[in-house]
């Protein structure tokens, strides 16, 4: 019996031994993933988590950004974010969003070494959100480098810096990824609570506040590869901010730098969704067959406009425009602008219940 409890206590022991030393090397890997995030899992397979931070790359185009204030009469009028784009000559320029800088008599930017100064407007465009400042190259600090939207991939590492609600937020960094690529969102320009226009715009979960308007959003490298501009706001939205891809930024900056506007072609149309409420409708004296679900409704015609040479009547509903597809008159005038002045496009219209083509030769101004 002794002996038998004896060999009990044995295998008791050897048991107690084998957990303890289970603990033992949980634990003490456990205390060395603190350091080396080396974890060992169930097939003592060796996996290795390699989480790096960004710090390195907001370094990169830290000094580059900076805090724009469109002021009239001293009175500031608004605030965003902007950021050295090039150098040419002895001026240097910074991009930021026009709805950043309109209103406003003068602008002065401000760069992370707390100096301020009075710079020129170069040139805006309200329909691409864009604007370019000028600047004597000798008071910047930094020039940020440029990267590529189009080579980014979903999932992507971003981060903004800019000076959310006010300067004492100045150059805050914030993370997210790609969400995102060539979203068409449509917004209203100007003082328009109507969406009248359409941007393609990447999408990121980066948080993007009011005063991040006009500033850069990068790769993890410190590349910027877009222009921030707004965000949705709405109840049961969370995270879902835009910004102009750099391509398009550029291309408007160096249009501007160069033209100090942008030239688009014209219609010469008023145009109504269909799916806007009847009594509008009406106030134009359109009436539309129920077969019609989609597209941009004529209410006027500008007089000697391409439209009204290539016969174009109220109540017309505008259906393709080139190649394009067209559901709103957001998408009418997005797909109008991806043309040149001069160009021959041929349009698809249901007048009544009969689809029609035409070609209309767009140009600058009505004749």
């Amino acid at each position: 019996m002794m002996k038998r409890n004896k060999n009990i206590l044995i295998i008791l022991a050897a048991v107690i031994g084998l957990l303890l030393g289970s603990l033992g090397f949980y634990y003490g890997t456990t205390r060395l993933g603190w350091l080396s995030q080396t974890v060992v899992n169930k097939l003592e397979k060796e996996v290795t988590i390699n989480e790096q931070g960004i710090a390195d790359a907001v370094d990169k185009l830290y000094d580059a950004v900076v805090v724009v204030g469109s002021f009239k009469d001293e009175r500031i009028t608004s605030s965003g974010t902007g950021f050295v784009y090039k150098v040419a000559g002895k001026k240097a320029y910074i991009i930021t969003n026009a709805h950043v800088v309109s209103g406003g008599n003068k602008v002065k930017v401000q760069f992370t070494d707390g100096n301020t100064y009075e710079v020129s407007l170069v040139g805006q465009d309200e329909y691409a959100d864009i604007a370019v400042l000028s600047i004597d190259k000798d008071k910047i600090l930094l020039t940020a480098e440029l990267g590529s939207s189009e080579e980014t991939r979903l999932g992507d590492t971003l981060f903004t810096i800019g000076a959310p609600l006010d300067s004492e937020y100045s150059w805050t960094v914030t993370r997210g990824i790609l969400s995102g690529k060539d979203r068409l969102v449509e917004v209203g320009t100007g003082n328009s609570n109507v969406a009248n226009w359409v941007m393609s715009v990447l999408q990121t979960d980066a948080a993007i506040n009011s005063g991040n308007s006009g500033g850069p959003i990068a790769n993890s490298n410190g590349e910027v590869i877009g222009v921030t501009n707004m965000k949705l706001v709405s109840s049961g939205v969370e995270g879902i901010g835009f910004a102009i891809p750099i391509e398009d930024a550029i291309n408007y900056a160096n249009q501007l730098i160069e033209n100090k506007e942008i030239i688009r072609p014209i219609l010469g149309v008023g145009t109504l969704n269909v799916t806007d409420a009847e009594p509008l409708q009406y106030q134009y004296g359109i009436s539309l067959d129920k077969s019609i679900s989609s597209g941009a409704v004529v209410a006027y015609v500008q007089a000697g406009s391409p439209a009204a040479e290539a016969g174009f009547e109220k109540g017309d509903v505008i259906t393709k425009f080139g190649s394009y597809d067209i559901s709103s008159s957001a998408k009418l005038k997005y797909y109008l602008y991806k043309y040149q002045v001069g160009d021959k496009v041929k349009v698809t219209y249901t007048r009544g219940t009969k689809a029609t083509e035409t070609t209309v030769h767009l140009n600058e101004k009505a004749s």
